[in-house]
């Protein structure tokens, strides 16, 4: 979104416009649900957060400042209320196997071995990303996936530019050492460890 058009629609949410909600409702609902199911795993988890998320926005609407940036302060809330869950049920949810059908594909008309292929990657790479610590995941999803900058995923995760930086690489390096690992080899090293 432009910043001018972002500044506008600002006003328009401060002054109780229902028409300017809808609108960032429209744009942004779909990305910060498909953050919150990745890093709760949990579909109607996620639909609870997002709820949250939209009644934080319709609360604090008269109080946003003129420049803010509505993508990054919705994932902040998104991403709070998300930690918030965590820390209040000190539990773990289970993988959904729903998030292997949210990745999404190329090209409109691939053959099908690039179906397959892709298929194959997408699976790997949801089931690796899911094994990370939530601080990974959700820093290779803001950056990885949303395309937040990381200076804009820094301010949703309330750390400095360089910490998330170095969060970063090390979240990288571990998906990229998930993605190594093939199922044979992850089966001999579990049953080393036993």
């Amino acid at each position: 979104m432009a910043p001018e058009d972002e500044r506008v629609l600002v006003a328009r949410l401060r002054a109780g416009d229902t028409g300017a909600f809808d609108e960032v409702y429209d744009a942004y609902r779909p990305r910060v649900f498909a953050f919150l199911l990745r890093m709760s795993r949990n579909r109607t988890l996620a639909e609870d957060l997002l709820d949250e998320t939209w009644l934080r926005l319709v609360r604090h609407a008269p109080r946003l400042l003129d420049d803010t940036r509505l993508g990054p302060w919705l994932f902040t809330v998104a991403r709070n209320l998300y930690w918030s869950h965590r820390r209040d049920s000190l539990v773990e949810e289970t993988f959904s196997s729903e998030l292997l059908t949210l990745w999404p594909s190329p090209a409109p008309w691939p053959s099908p071995f690039d179906l397959a292929a892709a298929g194959e990657l997408e699976r790997r790479v949801e089931r690796a990303l899911s094994t990370l610590s939530p601080q990974y995941r959700e820093v290779l999803l803001l950056v990885g996936h949303e395309g937040l900058t990381p200076s804009d995923a820094a301010v949703v995760c309330g750390i400095s530019p360089e910490a998330l930086r170095q969060r970063l690489s090390r979240a990288r390096a571990a998906l990229a050492a998930k993605l190594r690992e093939t199922p044979a080899v992850a089966v001999l090293k579990k049953g080393f460890a036993t």
